[in-house]
C-alpha cells in the first residue's frame, strides 16, 4: 500500500478516501464524457458541411 493511503487508514478517515476516489472518479468520466461529446458534434458538423458541399454540387450542376 501506499504511504498516503496507509497514514490515511491508520488515522480512521476512510470516509475521506471513499469520498475522494468517488469524487475523482466522477470528474474523470464527466471529462471523458465531455470529450467524447465534443468530437461526435465535431464529427456531425463535418457531415453536414459534406452535404451541404453536395447540395451546392448539385444545384450548380443542373
Amino acid at each position: 500500500m501506499s504511504e498516503l493511503t496507509t497514514t490515511i487508514i491508520e488515522r480512521g478517515d476512510l470516509a475521506h478516501l471513499a469520498l475522494f476516489l468517488w469524487a475523482s472518479g466522477a470528474s474523470t468520466l464527466l471529462v471523458w464524457n465531455m470529450r467524447q461529446l465534443a468530437d461526435a458534434h465535431r464529427r456531425f458538423n463535418m457531415f453536414v458541411q459534406e452535404i451541404a458541399a453536395l447540395n451546392r454540387l448539385f444545384r450548380n450542376g443542373s
